[in-house]
């Protein structure tokens, strides 16, 4: 291997670590250097108190040390980086930050010439498709031990299961609430989904279950909370149990974009929230986000 190295600065909450964990590793074989993960500058400040979350999967790379998250005064260090880089053009960059959310080609083709730092949450599968099956075996996670958790994934596996995400990104009871759904989203999503899997039994996983169940028209008997897994630090064992499901109904949520994609079944069915978002405290349904075979509505 060569003296390159690639070093992306992981931050956000899962599905975006894990966005921006592939972009690099990408980026890193393609140019035959080495992935070493900043793990920690992207979490000193973070308001909503996440952390690091990759160590639950079989990510075969190494974490950064002090000099190369840029320590000390890192915070500074990278400020200036993104000043002085984003005068330079765009292929002599050391410290290459995303620039807006739609997918950018250029970080394709991108060769770094030594040290690269990358910030970005680089949100497209478009990023890693050429090394797709790379990314799927490196993001295997590793199950969770204890029993709720294997039960609720003997059940799913043994039904035509699917998994429905319903994020809240305020408090249910908000009015005009950023989550950003309309509210017959997931009755339309549900309807086209009894169109294909008429038997299906739905696993509904959310922030906020009971308000969540509120949104699904289904009868008690055909559908399943799944809410034990509590907080942040347990977010990888629902993204390993929605990997159990065969078909899946997600929100404009980076998490469960990542649980779609990483199921491996081949006739899953995939829908997705349509619209499109760009101002305001979230972005959604940008350019590159979707692959093209989810049904969007």
């Amino acid at each position: 291997m060569s003296d390159k190295k690639i070093i992306p600065r992981i931050f956000g909450g899962l599905g975006n670590q894990l966005f921006a964990y592939a972009a690099g590793r990408r980026l890193a074989l393609v140019n035959d250097a080495e992935l070493i993960l900043d793990h920690i500058s992207g979490f000193t400040h973070d308001s909503y108190k996440r952390h690091f979350q990759l160590d639950h999967f079989n990510i075969p790379c190494r974490k950064a040390t002090a000099s190369e998250r840029l320590e000390p005064f890192s915070r500074l260090r990278r400020a200036l980086q993104r000043r002085w880089n984003q005068r330079k053009q765009f292929e002599r960059r050391s410290y290459l930050m995303q620039e807006g959310v739609d997918f950018d080609s250029r970080l394709l083709n991108f060769r770094p010439s030594s040290t690269l730092h990358l910030e970005g949450y680089w949100q497209s599968e478009n990023y890693f498709k050429d090394v797709e099956s790379t990314i799927r075996q490196d993001l295997q996670i590793k199950p969770p031990s204890d029993t709720e958790n294997q039960r609720m994934a003997e059940r799913m596996r043994s039904c035509v299961a699917v998994a429905v995400h319903v994020r809240f990104f305020d408090e249910p009871h908000v009015e005009g609430g950023i989550d950003n759904i309309s509210g017959d989203y997931y009755s339309r999503a549900i309807i086209g989904m009894e169109r294909q899997v008429p038997d299906a039994h739905y696993f509904v996983f959310s922030n906020h279950p009971e308000a969540a169940r509120a949104r699904i028209p289904l009868q008690d008997s055909r559908l399943t909370l799944v809410s034990h897994n509590h907080g942040d630090e347990y977010a990888y064992a629902d993204l390993w149990l929605m990997r159990q499901c065969q078909h899946f109904i997600i929100a404009n949520s980076t998490f469960s974009w990542w649980g779609a994609w990483l199921a491996n079944h081949p006739d899953k069915i995939v829908i997705a929230p349509g619209f499109e978002k760009r101002d305001g405290t979230m972005w959604w349904g940008f350019k590159g986000l979707l692959p093209d075979e989810w049904i969007k509505i």
